[in-house]
């Protein structure tokens, strides 16, 4: 494969793999040695900058052509599976350093650095490198890709790689620039616009969340607020709801189901076994419309309901802003947007968190 051609197969194959990784989607790596992910973990968060870049930069030229040799970093190695590393580190790595907050350090020229001014990754070279524990990782990591020369291996490698990444990514800490005073209007327009981005439902779910836990805490109405990743199902995560209020027991006060798309009756019918079963007396369900042909069997459903202690509610998003946002005049809203970011640095990825910085930065 000429190197034109490898660094684009590299690029669109990175491209193709981060969006799994950034999305939450499932990796297939629980069953690598504990050992290789451990030595992965290690590098992708080492003192020694260049290490960062080696792992992710070997491993792609390995799984997008499988015959070049991911313990060489320089063609002038020589022998099978010679290829020049930096080259796609340069064009493909450092790129994707670039839009991801410099995650791995923001060098433009990763190879060129003294612990890489090697021919490979091998024991041979052990002497040249002030971080010997961090060089071993490294050989262990290549070494045992080669080894097994397997195509699945080394994709499965790489997505740990890439996994680790991620979470180095998500501990990248942004600065949410919450102004001292803002109107309720201008709070309510700018939260409109952050939410007008389709997310999976993770930035609803997070400012609907900050809303209910300032509301609860300003009124003295429950304790605490707890809320789940979204791409967990709440059956996984043991709670009723997206959102639980709870009380200084342990109770839930109120139920919340923040939905990021027009609230159906289904979405109500399928929470009702668990809010009954938690015996949960008051559940709002969140969403920004309600279907219109659903709209009198919910206001049914919601009176049967009643009857048997549950009191259920539906509101649009933006109702809600409109009537909460004055109640907590300047103060309360002061800590309803610092609120935001905090359930935004739990539970989403830096894209949505910096997103919200640009907002707070309007206001």
């Amino acid at each position: 494969m000429a190197e034109t051609q490898l660094v684009e197969e590299c690029r669109q194959n990175l491209e193709r793999l981060w969006t799994s990784v950034a999305t939450g989607e499932t990796l297939d790596v629980a069953d690598l040695p504990a050992e290789l992910r451990v030595r992965i973990q290690r590098l992708i968060n080492s003192p020694t900058k260049s290490y960062r870049y080696v792992l992710p930069t070997q491993l792609l030229a390995k799984a997008c052509q499988p015959d070049l040799d991911c313990r060489c970093l320089q063609s002038a190695r020589g022998g099978s599976g010679a290829f020049d590393a930096r080259t796609i580190a340069h064009k493909v790595i450092v790129p994707f350093d670039r839009i991801n907050e410099n995650v791995l350090g923001g060098s433009p020229e990763p190879y060129v650095n003294n612990p890489l001014r090697v021919s490979e990754i091998s024991e041979a070279h052990r002497s040249a490198q002030k971080d010997k524990a961090g060089w071993d990782d490294l050989c262990a990591v290549v070494a045992e890709v080669e080894r097994l020369d397997d195509a699945q291996f080394t994709r499965r490698v790489l997505l740990c790689v890439l996994g680790e990444i991620r979470a180095r990514l998500d501990s990248v800490r942004i600065v949410y620039p919450v102004p001292r005073r803002v109107s309720s209007d201008a709070c309510q327009i700018e939260l409109l616009r952050f939410l007008e981005h389709r997310s999976g439902g993770v930035r609803l779910e997070c400012v609907t969340a900050a809303l209910f836990e300032t509301v609860g805490t300003s009124f003295g109405l429950f304790d605490r607020v707890r809320s789940s990743r979204v791409n967990s199902a709440d059956s996984q995560s043991g709670m009723v709801t997206d959102i639980e209020c709870v009380d200084s027991n342990d109770e839930i006060v109120m139920a919340v189901e923040a939905k990021d798309q027009t609230l159906r009756l289904v979405h109500i019918q399928d929470k009702l076994p668990a809010l009954r079963d938690k015996q949960v007396a008051d559940a709002m369900f969140v969403a920004p419309t309600i279907e219109p042909i659903d709209a009198e069997a919910i206001r049914a459903l919601f009176t049967r309901e009643f009857a048997s202690g549950h009191n259920l509610y539906s509101i649009p998003f933006e109702q809600l802003l409109t009537v909460l946002l004055p109640i907590l005049r300047e103060k309360g809203r002061h800590q309803f947007l610092l609120a935001v970011g905090r359930h935004l640095d739990q539970h989403s990825d830096i894209g949505h968190r910096r997103a919200w910085a640009d907002i707070l930065k309007q206001l």
